[in-house]
Formats: structure tokens, C-alpha cells, sequence
């Protein structure tokens, strides 16, 4: 893997971003075709016109000029134009439209890449800064993939075309035309460069401004709560300022672009005035030429800018695409070899054997030497905080690298196993509930979307969620807001448990997810979910001596070891577990 740092030296140094795109434009080279046949046709036609006008012209010097022939080259003029019109909407519609295309495959295959990460990515990388890629630097990557490509063919076809017209009119002339476009050439490259560091630096600075906006929005109760409103207020204005300053500078050198290639035309158009003009004079130029000519030459000036527009779509198109393709290059830490096919084994089985873990910005290991059998049957996991049983449940569902002959599935060791396979065969509810701002029917049937009603129905009813469901006034279909705004701690806990539940999968992990209910509703709980996984396996970490009652075995994890296992009598004997159970009791 490359450079694993958000936006660090390694999105530069990537090799061949353009490989990103080339499947699609492969994909689609018909359609580009046609549009590219449509661009160089609209040039051409262009080019036309000047032609009429110097026949024009010249007849009229000449004083050989006639009406009926003035108005067939007018309606020549005409014609052209619509015909012009005409196949300018034809390769705006093939190739802008190719362009929004690319964007939406490159933004599915982003997406699509980002929900296969492991957990040690989304530590590497926000939510901000991943937004901004998939949103901020696709639009830049489609500009430069539509337009950027319209305004590159457009100059190169134009340029030509203007420049073989222009040699056929007078090759001195044309050659004094010339004479600043190496000075557009050096400016061209000199500022290209500074473009491409400095847009780099505005893409990254507007992943921090939408990492900074969304955390606040999403954690806005608690801002209101600390008064924090001006606090963050001024912060977002600080990182506006940032991102403002740093698109100025990026403006400087698109502001240098465009007026230098203007430069450089109009140095060109004194030449030909001068130059041209005195031709005219010596009778060695008919005027009409010379009108033709200058035509042309207006012409060439818009390559000519358009080679520092280009230049600054491409730039800024380039730095996008090696930030997307920075992303698809990750691969997750959490891989597997040849995949072996799962176990049929009846019931789901973990089996540690000296499991050790440490995260990866830790020095200090999260479990040590865990060796211990999960099968049918209540598990309770229990210890101080920070002992390390969230740990051992993320390394259940292989949200983390393990070490081959440490953790096996069914006997099969996990590292031999697709990571799909074994998740399909597991339901958790985590301490932090995740809601959708959906309906509470879909947020239960997450799991599940084709679960019947009365399925849906019932696992709310085992979950103890269902009273407090239809007591709002539309029910299951109540939309709950952005993070389950509308529910309680406890009400969040208890829907997350009732899509586990009605996934009935072999296997139920519960990392102390019902710390924010009641005793009462504990318990109804409890039943629940004994009604429904029996014969089969639940995997419960909590610190409350009434869940870890129920429990056929209990495990005591203390600084990442198990220092005892038994049930709730057996464990009475360890000084913590009965510290724990007692002040429980007092305080009850």
C-alpha cells in the first residue's frame, strides 16, 4: 500500500491516474466519436464562412459585386450557421453527456469500493474528506472529461485548420502571427505547475470544512447544550477563511492564464495590422484576403486561450483523479487468501487460540493470548472499560486483521474463509446504535428488506420496542429523524436489537447494548431474546449482574487477558466480579 495519509504525498505520486477513466471512455468510443465527428464538422463550417465574406468582399472592391450574388452568399452564411447550430446541440449532448456519465460510474465504483473497507480505513480517512472526494472532485473530473475535452479538440482542430488557412493566404504572414506563441508556451507550463500544488491544497482544505460542518450538525444538540454556538461559529469561519484564501491563490494563476493567452493574440493581431495592412497597400494582398485573414486569426486567438483554460481543467482534473484514484487503490487490511467454502457445521462456533491484538496506532496490546470456545448457548463477557471486550467482538466480525491459527469459524481458520460468508452467518447491536433517518419499519428490516410486516412486527415485539412504536401517531411508518433524533437512548438500543433479531442468524452479538434500559424492560428483553436463539449462540457483553445471570458461562476479561470464566456463582470468588456484584446489589 501507498502512502496511507489523507491527502499526503503518496495522491501524487500515484502512477497512470488516467487508467481510472480509460475503461469508460473505451466503453463509450462510439458515442465520443460522434460527438468529436459533430466538433470537428461545427470547425470546419466555421472556417467556412470567412471564405464567403472575402468573395464578398473582393466583388465589392472590384465593383463587380451584384445583388442576387450578395444574397446567395448571405443565405449561404445562413445556412452554414444552422447547420452549425445544429451539430453544436448534436456533441453537446454525446459529449457533455458523456462527461456526467463518467461521474456517476466513477462515483458508483468509489462508493461502491469505500463500503468494502475494513475498520483501519475509516480511521485513516473522514467522513469529510471522503465526501469531498466523491463529490467535490468528480465534479472537477467531469469538467475536464467534458468541457476540458471539448475546448482541447475544439483548439487542436481549430488551430490547425485557421493555420492551414492562413499558410494558403500568405506564409510570411502566418509566420509573423506566430512569433509570441513560444511565450505563450513557457508561461503556459510554468503556471500549470504551481495550479496543480495549490488546487491539491484547496481539495484538502475543503475536506476539512465538510468534516468540520458535518461532526457539528450531527453532534448540534450537544453544541446547544455547551452554548458552543459561537465557539464553532468562529472555528467554521476560520477554516472558511482557509479555504477562501486557498482558492484566491488558485485564482491567481487562472486569473495569469487567460490574459497572457490574450496577450499573446493581440501582440499577434498588431503584427498582421501592421504588417498586413502595408501589404494591402503595396497591392501584393487583395482586401478581402486580408479580411479573410484577420478572421482567421480571430480564430486562432480562442486556441489560444483555450490553451491555458485547458490547461487549468486539466490541471485541477488530474489532481482530483489521483485523489479518487489514491482511494481505489486502498485495499483492506483485513484480507483473505483463497477462500474456502464455509462449514456446514449446525451451529456457529468461535474458537480463540492465544489471540493476540493490538490497534494499529497502539503500542500497547488491546488482547493478549485470548483462548477461549464459543458455541451454542449465552456467553457473558464482562470487565473493567478498556479491557477489551468491544475489541473481541470487532474481531469476531472481522472488522480487524488477525493472525493466521488464532481465530477459527466452524474450525475453519477466518483468514481461509470470505469475510461475507462469516458475517451472513452473524447479527450485532453495538453500544452506539445506528438509526437511519428513515421510517421505523425500514430501520428494523435493515437487515431483512423483505420481511413481512407481522415478522417485522414481532421481532419489535421481542425487542419490547413495539408498545412504544405505536404509540407514535403514525406508527412504524413514523419517520425518526437524522441519527433517530425522535427516539430515546433506550428506544435506539431496542430498534437496533430488533433488526438483529429479525435477521435470525445463527449467531447474536450484543456489545453492551442495553445500558440505557430499565431493569424492567431489561428483562422482557432478555426473554426475547431467549425465545428466539435458542440452540443457538449469543455473544453478551454488559457489566449488569441481572443480564449476565442468565448467561450459561461468563467470561472476565481484565487489560486485554481472561483472568476467569465460569457462571455468575463460580465468579463470586474473583475479588472484581464480586466488588462489582455487590455494589450492584447495594445499590439496587
Amino acid at each position: 500500500m501507498t502512502d496511507s495519509t489523507p491527502g499526503g504525498s503518496g495522491d501524487q505520486d500515484q502512477g497512470r491516474p488516467l487508467q481510472v477513466v480509460l475503461p469508460i471512455f473505451r466503453t463509450y468510443w462510439f458515442r465520443l466519436t460522434l460527438g468529436l465527428l459533430a466538433l470537428v464538422a461545427v470547425d470546419f463550417l466555421q472556417l467556412i464562412i470567412p471564405l464567403f465574406v472575402k468573395t464578398a468582399v473582393d466583388e465589392l472592391a472590384a465593383g463587380t459585386a451584384t445583388s442576387p450574388q450578395l444574397l446567395k452568399l448571405s443565405l449561404a452564411v445562413c445556412l452554414v450557421a444552422i447547420f452549425v447550430a445544429v451539430l453544436r446541440f448534436i456533441w453537446r449532448y454525446l459529449i457533455i453527456g458523456f462527461s456526467r456519465i463518467l461521474e456517476k460510474k466513477l462515483r458508483d465504483r468509489l462508493f461502491a469500493h469505500v463500503l468494502r473497507m475494513d475498520q483501519p480505513f475509516f480511521e485513516r480517512y473522514t467522513v469529510g474528506d471522503l465526501m469531498a472526494r466523491s463529490g467535490n472532485d468528480m465534479a472537477t473530473v467531469q469538467m475536464a472529461c467534458g468541457m476540458g475535452l471539448v475546448a482541447a479538440a475544439d483548439a487542436l482542430v481549430m488551430s490547425t485548420a485557421a493555420l492551414g488557412f492562413m499558410l494558403a493566404i500568405d506564409v510570411k504572414l502566418t509566420l509573423i502571427a506566430l512569433l509570441p506563441m513560444p511565450l505563450l508556451a513557457i508561461c503556459t507550463r510554468v503556471l500549470s505547475g504551481r495550479l496543480h500544488h495549490r488546487f491539491n491544497l484547496v481539495q484538502e482544505q475543503f475536506s476539512l470544512l465538510t468534516e468540520f460542518a458535518r461532526t457539528t450538525l450531527v453532534s448540534v444538540r450537544l453544541i446547544k447544550g455547551y452554548a458552543l454556538e459561537r465557539f464553532q461559529e468562529g472555528r467554521f469561519q476560520v477554516l472558511g477563511e482557509q479555504y477562501v484564501r486557498g482558492n484566491l491563490r488558485v485564482a491567481v494563476i487562472q486569473g495569469l492564464l487567460f490574459p497572457i493567452a490574450t496577450l499573446v493574440g493581440n501582440i499577434g493581431m498588431l503584427l498582421i495590422l501592421y504588417y498586413g495592412g502595408t501589404l494591402v497597400i503595396e497591392g501584393r494582398l487583395t482586401i478581402g484576403s486580408f479580411v479573410a485573414f484577420i478572421s482567421y486569426l480571430y480564430m486562432l486567438i480562442w486556441p489560444m486561450m483555450a490553451i491555458g483554460w485547458v490547461a487549468n481543467l486539466v490541471q485541477r482534473g488530474m489532481t482530483s483523479l489521483r485523489r479518487v484514484q489514491h482511494l481505489l487503490e486502498q485495499q483492506p487490511v483485513v484480507d483473505t487468501g483463497p477462500t474456502l467454502p464455509l462449514p456446514s457445521t449446525p451451529a456457529t462456533t468461535y474458537s480463540c487460540r492465544g489471540l493476540h491484538f493490538t490497534y494499529p496506532s497502539a503500542t500497547q496490546p488491546a488482547l493478549s493470548d485470548i483462548t477461549l470456545d464459543i458455541g451454542p448457548g449465552i456467553l457473558g463477557v464482562t470487565g473493567r472499560t478498556g479491557s477489551g471486550k468491544s475489541t473481541l467482538c470487532k474481531l469476531l466480525l472481522r472488522l480487524y486483521p488477525v493472525a493466521d491459527g488464532t481465530l477459527f469459524f466452524r474450525g475453519q481458520d477466518v483468514n481461509h474463509l470470505a469475510q461475507a460468508d462469516i458475517r451472513n452467518c452473524l447479527a450485532y447491536v453495538g453500544q452506539e446504535p445506528v438509526v437511519f433517518a428513515e421510517t421505523i419499519e425500514r430501520n428494523i428490516a435493515l437487515g431483512r428488506p423483505e420481511a413481512t410486516k407481522e415478522e417485522i412486527e414481532a421481532a419489535a415485539r421481542a425487542a419490547a420496542i413495539d408498545a412504544d412504536i405505536r404509540a407514535f401517531t403514525d406508527g412504524y411508518q413514523t419517520v425518526i429523524g437524522e441519527r433517530g433524533v425522535q427516539l430515546s437512548g433506550g428506544q435506539r438500543q431496542r430498534l437496533a436489537l430488533a433488526r438483529a433479531l429479525l435477521c435470525d442468524r445463527p449467531m447474536l452479538i450484543i456489545d453492551d447494548a442495553l445500558s440505557a434500559i430499565d431493569v424492567e424492560t431489561e428483562q422482557q428483553v432478555l426473554q426475547g431474546i431467549l425465545s428466539l436463539f435458542q440452540k443457538k449462540t449469543v455473544l453478551l457483553v454488559s457489566h449488569r449482574i441481572n443480564v449476565l445471570r442468565h448467561a450459561d458461562r461468563i467470561v472476565l476479561i481484565d487489560a486485554g487477558r481472561i483472568v476467569g470464566q465460569g457462571n455468575h456463582e463460580a465468579l463470586l470468588h474473583h475479588s472484581f466480579y464480586r466488588a462489582m456484584t455487590e455494589k450492584q446489589q447495594g445499590d439496587a
